[in-house]
């Protein structure tokens, strides 16, 4: 099953990267230049471009109560950059269950995730969030990478993860909506967008910010037609049957939610306030 798992997996990649030459094809010759060129081999990896092969180290955070689609999507994404390891790390080995009860198995811990990473990406959540921002081994093991990493990451309330290790003083930054605004009491510089850059600090708003969060950095790493090919293959063409994914565009809905987060927003602020006090 493991070798089976193997094979589809290189299938998957070869077949991504025919798919993206194809893309940049197209996108380089105009359309009357096109002349009919004889089929190519299946999976031909000779005119893949040799940047689009690499050698990532990335690191994805989970903990207890942690929002699944906030890791998911973006680790969709990055999991589709050939050559590219990516790094499930947790505070140990045992399974771990985000805030709905998914269940997920990491494949490092904090003392055997790779010490430089390429990428360091925290997920956020709710109650579960501010755990992971009480435990100093957790606080410990995102300072240390993150002072490191090449790209330090989050989504959603991730962000208040970053904070609370002093990872976003003096940064623009995004967070969920319900949490954007207090990140300024952390030094950072609250940015109301769906992805934030500002230098090596890459923040993505709320759960499903993810996925363009995660696409943007393929395209980051390899280029434009890879992550065209990545989102193709994902199908990643959103057509949400309501049009209230903001608060602008949903005021009744962010009363209502503005009343049952108003608890979490207090605590959460108290809980990152005291982490920095202890830093």
């Amino acid at each position: 099953m493991a070798a089976m798992a193997d094979i589809n997996r290189r299938q998957i990649g070869e077949g991504l990267a025919a798919l993206a030459t194809t893309l940049a094809a197209s996108a380089a010759t105009p359309v009357a230049a096109q002349a009919p060129a004889p089929p190519e081999p299946a999976h031909d990896m000779h005119g893949m471009p040799a940047h689009w092969m690499g050698k990532e180290e990335i690191a994805f955070l989970i903990y207890p109560g942690f929002t699944a689609l906030d890791m998911i999507g973006p680790h969709y994404m990055l999991t589709m950059l050939m050559g590219a390891k990516v790094h499930i790390v947790a505070e140990s080995r045992q399974p771990v269950a985000s805030d709905t009860g998914l269940i997920f198995i990491p494949s490092a811990t904090f003392a055997d995730c790779p010490a430089d990473l390429d990428i360091l990406c925290i997920p956020g959540g709710t109650t579960g969030t501010l755990r992971a921002i009480r435990s100093e081994a957790t606080l410990a093991f995102v300072k240390d990478r993150g002072t490191r990493a090449k790209r330090v990451t989050s989504v959603c309330t991730g962000s208040l993860v970053l904070a609370a290790a002093g990872l976003l003083q003096g940064y623009k930054a995004t967070s969920h909506w319900v949490t954007r605004p207090m990140l300024a009491k952390f030094g950072a510089i609250p940015t109301d967008a769906r992805i934030v850059r500002d230098r090596n600090r890459i923040t993505g708003a709320g759960v499903t910010a993810g996925l363009d969060f995660g696409l943007a950095l393929v395209a980051d790493l390899r280029d434009r037609p890879y992550a065209e090919a990545v989102q193709l293959l994902a199908e990643y063409a959103p057509e949400p049957p309501f049009d209230a994914g903001t608060p602008e565009k949903s005021p009744a809905s962010k009363a209502l939610l503005d009343t049952m987060f108003a608890s979490f927003v207090s605590e959460a602020e108290r809980t990152v306030l005291a982490a920095l006090a202890r830093n």
